[in-house]
């Protein structure tokens, strides 16, 4: 008779954890990055093709659907640059202990929150002013 082997762990044993749930949104958001890049792509070869082409593609991004969409591309945007420059530091060695690990990870996500907050007043602001 063979002895059970034993189960390899995952998702549904361990609870999410701050290191991990930050992980995991660092592969999502690198993802999610790539797929903003098609929307920039869109953009600019509407801004290429023309006034009617760039009106739509305006319209289209500054509709509500087109406004969460950059909003998320945005949030992700500086979650994945924080998060980035976090990682730097730990291939140089340092910030590795586990009070530093979780400090530095709130630290990114208030940087994120802020900097998304402050690029959206400031664009506002400058559609605003213009």
């Amino acid at each position: 008779m063979t002895t059970p082997r034993p189960l390899s762990p995952h998702l549904q044993i361990y609870k999410p954890q701050l290191t991990s749930v930050m992980s995991i949104l660092h592969r999502a958001t690198g993802i999610f990055l790539s797929l903003g890049t098609l929307v920039l792509v869109y953009w600019l070869m509407a801004a290429a093709d023309g006034p009617e082409a760039y009106q739509q593609a305006i319209s289209l991004l500054a509709s509500w659907f087109g406004l969460l969409l950059l909003f998320g591309w945005s949030i992700s945007l500086f979650y994945h640059l924080c998060n980035g420059i976090r990682h730097l530091f730990w291939d140089a060695g340092l910030g590795l202990d586990i009070n530093t690990v979780y400090t530095t990870g709130k630290f990114v996500w208030l940087a994120t929150f802020i900097l998304t907050a402050l690029a959206w007043l400031l664009a506002f602001t400058i559609k605003g002013a213009g």
